[in-house]
This record gives structure tokens, sequence and C-alpha cells, in this order.
């Protein structure tokens, strides 16, 4: 008895004690002097500046991470615009794809500003649904800047982008056939079998690609304007007539995106004042990098002088424009070359200077702030779904223009195998080899479950939001 006793009164005073120790005490309060001291201590407060490239350089408040972005975590801002890289280089590698830039609005729009091989796997990495593209700027011809086109439009189609077509916008050439009107008609005869084939799906308008083709010669002419979005163009040295650089304004702010080609004057003339200036670069050691890469340096050397800008020439580009974020992509993105490449940029240059590389390059940017981050795209990513504009109130599917039965002979299907011989017992599913109904399908948006209903009009809540609190 008098040993349970003592077990328990030890177990009371093991557990007073814990109970002790955990207890937070309550201490007297610093002065007012020293908790200032501690709190402002190494931050300027206006006494000092902090950095030598960070005016106007910091992160905004609503960004989940300082370090990173991640997608599908924030929405852009009334105010704001947010530029991702989602190719960055003219070889395309594993970490590299070609060349595309993604410009965001915070009135809900975007644009895509070329649209590379490779790149459009970054764009679903990035949670953008392919259908909600609607607007591809192609600065010229060469295919790492187009190359993701046909993958775009047919499942950019097939993946809901059914009401609105797709519209490309790129110069003309010197003569009809090196013109973008002719790019886009090749593409659509080289596709035409994946065309017939999908059109066992809904299609709607999403097939009609349109093509807004303007002379390459009309420098500052105006591609596009509307809804408060202004794009010109300019012409651009690159070997060859037809190639173009491009300047959006929108909310008192501006982006340049120069493609390639050679420094010019009329980059300086057109890109003046640009709050986010992007130009491409090639760093100027064509001998150490042909023993990495193994282009000779007779070639690396004169694609350089007759196609591209050096990367002297980039920073005496951004002198002249003065941009509050001067960046640079369709580079080479290695250990071996980064340092030399500031070091080129900056004999120029010494204003904020980053990387359009590698890919996943995210800058937030309103009229006072800018930032670049480090996007986290995932490796193995799942496409966002479709985004639909539900103003009617309804989600509408067009009826799919063909059958199986009209593009296909019975032989073949006639020697499918019976899906009896290889389902389990119980898990045949009822098969759907007929389109279920007989026209469009209409529905209204309020017998759409709950999460279709999140899921494919987040970007329509979203213009929504954005013009409710432009309405106040």
């Amino acid at each position: 008895m008098l040993k349970r006793k003592s077990i328990l009164l030890l177990l009371g005073i093991a557990l007073i004690s814990c109970f002790n120790m955990n207890a937070q005490e309550v201490m007297p309060v610093s002065s007012e002097e020293d908790i200032k001291a501690a709190l402002m201590g190494g931050v300027p407060d206006g006494r000092w500046k902090e950095g030598l490239l960070f005016e106007g350089v910091a992160p905004m408040p609503w960004l989940k991470s300082a370090a990173n972005w991640f997608p599908g975590t924030e929405e852009v801002q009334p105010d704001e615009i947010r530029v991702t890289f989602m190719g960055t280089a003219p070889m395309i590698r594993p970490g590299q794809m070609n060349t595309s830039v993604f410009v965001e609005l915070g009135n809900g729009d975007s644009f895509v500003f070329d649209m590379g091989e490779g790149a459009v796997s970054n764009y679903v990495a990035a949670r953008v649904a392919l259908n909600q593209i609607k607007h591809v700027f192609i600065t010229h011809l060469h295919v790492d800047h187009f190359g993701s086109l046909p993958y775009l439009w047919m499942f950019g189609t097939w993946a809901g982008g059914w009401h609105e077509p797709l519209t490309i916008h790129g110069p003309s050439g010197r003569t009809p056939e090196y013109g973008t009107k002719t790019m886009v008609e090749g593409m659509r005869m080289m596709l035409g079998w994946h065309r017939d084939a999908f059109s066992v799906f809904p299609v709607g308008k999403g097939h009609d690609i349109q093509v807004n083709e303007f002379d390459f010669r009309d420098n500052g002419g105006v591609v596009y304007e509307e809804n408060g979005v202004k794009v010109i163009h300019w012409q651009r040295s690159h070997a060859k007539d037809g190639a173009s650089g491009y300047k959006l304004t929108w909310n008192g702010m501006s982006v340049v995106w120069t493609g390639d080609g050679r420094p010019s004057e009329l980059d300086i003339k057109y890109a003046k004042g640009a709050d986010l200036y992007i130009t491409e670069l090639q760093p100027e050691v064509v001998e150490i990098n042909s023993g990495v890469q193994g282009v000779p340096p007779f070639l690396a050397r004169y694609t350089i002088d007759t196609h591209h800008t050096p990367g002297y020439a980039a920073g005496y580009l951004a002198n002249q424009i003065q941009p509050r974020m001067f960046m640079t992509t369709h580079m080479d993105f290695d250990p071996f070359l980064n340092e030399e490449t500031v070091a080129e940029v900056r004999h120029h240059w010494k204003g904020p200077y980053h990387f359009g590389a590698p890919d996943g390059i995210v800058v937030n940017m309103t009229k006072d702030k800018v930032w670049v981050r480090e996007g986290i795209l995932p490796d193995y990513p799942n496409s966002r779904a479709p985004q639909f504009n539900f103003d009617n109130g309804q989600l509408v599917v067009p009826h799919p223009p063909t059958s199986r039965e009209e593009i296909q002979e019975p032989f073949v299907r006639e020697q499918q195998i019976d899906p009896s011989k290889y389902y389990p017992a119980g898990y045949q599913p009822e098969l759907l080899e007929e389109w279920p109904v007989k026209g469009d399908l209409v529905v209204p948006m309020d017998a759409l479950p709950d999460n279709l209903k999140k899921s494919m009009g987040a970007q329509w809540r979203a213009k929504k939001a954005y013009e409710a609190s432009k309405n106040k």
C-alpha cells in the first residue's frame, strides 16, 4: 500500500514539474528604447540606402513567398502585371525549353509572346489552362519561337477551346510565302489528319484559327488594342526580313520582348522607358563555348554577328532604354557562363538586372515595385481544368462535327477485342462509344457539380472581381 502511495506521489510531483516547465512565465517588458533598438536594427527606415540594385525592387505583401512562386497559389492583383518565362533557350534541353514569355494582367487578360518547342509543357506545369490562351504573338518564324503552336491549337481546342478561336499575331514576310499567314496555313495542312480525327470531340470554333498578320515594315504600328491593352511592333535585324519586337502597355506600365536580332536604334526608339525590358543575349565566349557545346567557333561567331545580341550590346541597350528591370532570355543558363554574362552586361548597365532563365522565372510588377522569383514547376503536373466564361450562366458543349462511323472503316473496329475478355468480373464499365447527346449540350451553371463550377470558373470569377473593384 505504501509502495503504491509513493508511486502516485512521485507521479504527481513529475506532472507538476512538467506543468511548471511548460508554463510561460510573464517577464517584465523591455523598455521602448530597447525594443526599438532591437527591432529596427539593420532596418534602413530612410536613414541609409540598402543595396545598389534595389531601388523600387522589393517583394509585394500579397506574395505567398518572396523566395519562390508556386503555381496556383497567387492571384494576379488588379493593378499588377505578372510575367513568367515558360521557355528560355535557343537550344532545347530538359531544363530549358525553347523561348516563350507569358504575360498576365490584373484585368484577367493574358498574352503569349512566342511559343517555342516544348514550352507548352511549362504552361501546363504553371497551371495555365490551354483553352485560356487566346492570343499568341510570334516575333519571327524560326521554329524555336513557334514550335509548340500545333500542340497548343489542337489540345487547347480539345480541352475546352470551343467558343473562341486562337489568334496568332505575327509579321509578314518580304513576300507572302514567308509571312505568318502562310506558316499557319501550312500548320493547318500538316494537322489535317489530327483535326479530322479530333472532330469526333466537341470543336465549336476551336479549329477556326485566326491570323493577324501585320506589315513588318510598319515600325511602331499597333498589333492589338483592346480592353486597355496596347501592343505595338517594330523591325528586328535577324538576317531575314520578317522579324519583330513587341511592346505591351497596360495600366501605365509596359513590357518589352524584343525577340531575336542584332542591337538596333529601333529597339532604343520603341522600347525607351519600358518598365520591364526583355531582350535576348549571347555571351562573347565562342571558343570556350565550343568546347562545351561542340559548336565550331566560326559557326557561333557568324550566327551571333548576323542574328543576335551580344552580351555587351544587351547592356548598352538597357543603359539607353533605362527600364525599371532589365532581363535577358533566349540564353544558355550554365554555371560556366553566368558570371561572364553578368560581367558583359555590367560593362554598360548598372541598374536592376536579372536572368530570364532558367524556365519558370516569375516577375511581379506594379507601378512602384518589381520583384523576380524562381517558380517551382513540378516535373509531373496535371492539367488545369478548362476555363469558361459563365456570363450567360451556362456551360455549352458543342456537338462533335463527325463520328467514328464517318471517318473510319468498320473493318478495324470489328477487330477490337471484346472488353469482357479483359475486364475483371464486376469491373467492366458501360462503354461510351457514341456521343451521349444528339445536339449541343447546354448545362445551367447551377446544375454543375460544385467541383466543376469551382475549377472551370476560376478565371471568370477573377475577371468579375476585377470589374467589380473598378466599378466601386
